[in-house]
């Protein structure tokens, strides 16, 4: 070793006093060599209770094996992970963003507990990600990320199937399209195995985010989850994380803006996850970076759409890994001028380095479409803003026909109301359909709205109804939807003060989100207007009270903007 890594560790290796810390290692196998290495971590996330963290046991092994083979002293602990798909249209998914510090929360305490010196991450759902991220984003030691990959898509009738398609399925059968029997064949086939949810949804948006980023190694964002590609992903990582060690490059000397600006501009050509928006504000924060709406913005008029993947396209993730993944796309936006080359990865080479003798897309393939003749000429998420939405409010326009789109409001306070109505054919072409009091503190948990959308458009009202939102919605979703309407109506939104029968517009073309109602009028009702109380009690009244605006990424560390007193009924 030419230079001792033990940047933390050795505070517990060498010192006497310190024996009874070192008695407690040697029973869980450390020998006397073990402590001249430098103690690095595997964060893994293994759970039973999700398809898309499965597998990540073994993946978690596989890292470990790459570390000692590297020649540190390898230790795997486990952090919480929840199902979005499981959750969906419950109570439960309330918990699903709050996971995402939790998460953050649990493994910045191991790795700061444990004294360890560097670390991988490994994640395989929407929140675990960017929740390992943003603990790597606040442990001031070399760590990196590995995604636990892709599930395989399922097949029925010779078609595709995803777990979008078995949401989508129920909308269908309130419509009368399919049979219970057809419904039922769909949910037995759409997952078959390991993975994340097969489409360009959240999981697979923050894994390529993450590699554009430069805090993945290159590739491992699109090979699939039972794959011998994967288990070498992890194997890679353990030994790039000492590696990392040796060349003494931390987090914050990868994510940088322009890394950040690398990771938005993939997004957007992929017609990436709303949440990404969410997320990667929330990593920024998480490494002092300075990023907000506006940049989103910019880079969104200037990226084209490129990737006809699904929700609103015809392919998954497998799919794109067959031809040539995401380094091949990374590839052809670099060479279009759209990236920059020059940012550090954690292969400690710049991303041009990287893709130099990287692939490029596999001719004859109709996935990535020419920068010559887009899907759509800037990028599908559009940020809107207007007096229904002072602070911004986020659109996902891809495959969606309609720019504009005026109607009477039908206001709601929970989904469970709104897609009562729904299934009860109350709401019809035309409409705007509101749900407010689910943002961040109102939810609390901004819950995802996936279980309604894919109902509407399972009915066929998909581009004919509008659905807004101060809540969230999932990666799977597409249609007429505006979701992270801010402020959110529980700290007194303007959404808090619409009413049914109000005039609502909006247009992704003028990015305008508008309510037809006066501003003396809006006053006159803000008279009148009294918050509910906050959730009280354990993760989510904690939640509730400690997080920022979804315009600032939802983060709960915020604390100038957490320590505003929010008003409650008495």
């Amino acid at each position: 070793m030419s230079k001792d890594l033990r940047i933390r560790s050795k505070a517990i290796s060498e010192d006497a006093r310190r024996a009874p810390n070192r008695a407690m290692l040697r029973a869980v196998g450390f020998k006397d060599e073990d402590f001249k290495k430098p103690m690095i971590g595997i964060a893994g996330t293994w759970s039973e209770v999700t398809p898309c963290n499965i597998h990540i046991d073994q993946l978690a092994i596989r890292a470990k094996k790459g570390v000692s083979e590297a020649g540190g002293a390898p230790l795997i602990f486990n952090t919480i992970t929840v199902s979005d798909g499981i959750s969906m249209g419950t109570d439960g998914m309330r918990y699903s963003l709050p996971s995402r510090d939790v998460i953050a929360d649990s493994i910045e305490t191991v790795v700061g507990a444990e004294n360890l010196d560097a670390y991988v991450a490994v994640g395989g759902c929407d929140k675990n990600m960017p929740g390992c991220m943003i603990a790597i984003a606040r442990s001031e030691v070399p760590a990196l990320f590995v995604y636990g990959g892709t599930i395989s898509p399922g097949y029925h009738n010779g078609k595709k199937l995803d777990i979008v398609s078995v949401f989508e399925g129920v909308g269908q059968y309130n419509a009368g399209k399919i049979t219970r029997e057809e419904l039922n064949d769909i949910e037995c086939h759409a997952c078959p195995g390991a993975g994340s949810c097969g489409g360009m949804y959240t999981a697979n948006t923050m894994a390529s985010a993450i590699e554009a980023l430069g805090m993945s190694l290159p590739g491992s964002s699109s090979n699939p989850a039972e794959s011998p590609n994967k288990l070498d992903d992890c194997y890679k990582a353990g030994q790039a994380a000492y590696h990392l060690l040796e060349k003494g490059i931390y987090p914050k000397d990868i994510m940088t803006k322009k890394a950040f600006e690398n990771a938005i501009t993939v997004v957007m050509a992929l017609g990436g996850s709303t949440n990404a928006v969410l997320h990667l504000l929330a990593i920024a924060h998480s490494v002092e970076v300075d990023l907000d709406l506006d940049d989103f913005d910019r880079i969104q008029k200037k990226v084209p759409h490129l990737a006809d993947l699904k929700p609103s396209g015809k392919y998954v993730m497998e799919d794109l890994h067959e031809i040539g993944g995401i380094p091949a796309v990374m590839k052809l936006l670099l060479e279009e001028g759209y990236l920059h080359g020059d940012c550090l990865t954690v292969t400690g080479k710049t991303i041009a380095e990287n893709l130099a003798d990287a692939p490029s897309l596999k001719e004859g393939q109709d996935i990535i479409q020419p920068v010559s003749k887009p899907l759509r000429e800037a990028g599908p998420l559009v940020i809107l803003k207007g007096n229904l939405a002072p602070s911004g409010a986020l659109a996902k326009v891809s495959g969606v026909k309609v720019t504009r789109h005026t109607g009477p409001a039908k206001v709601f306070d929970t989904e469970e109301e709104a897609t009562q109505a729904v299934m009860n054919n109350e709401i019809v072409d035309g409409d705007v359909l509101v749900i407010r009091y689910e943002g961040p503190k109102g939810g609390p948990g901004m819950p995802e709205m996936l279980s309604l959308s894919a109902i509407l458009v399972g009915k066929g009202l998909g581009e004919s109804v509008a659905l807004l939102t101060d809540g969230r919605f999932s990666g799977g979703t597409h249609g007429l939807v505006v979701g992270h309407i801010a402020p959110e109506a529980q700290v007194g939104g303007p959404i808090a003060l619409l009413q049914t029968g109000d005039e609502v517009t909006i247009d992704s073309v003028a990015q305008e989100i508008t309510m037809n109602v006066s501003a003396d009028e809006l006053e006159r009702r803000r008279e009148d207007w009294i918050a509910p109380p906050l959730h009280n009690k354990g993760v989510l009244g904690k939640y509730a009270r400690l997080v920022s605006c979804s315009s600032k990424g939802a983060v709960t560390d915020l604390f100038e903007e957490a320590e505003q007193k929010v008003p409650v009924k008495k």
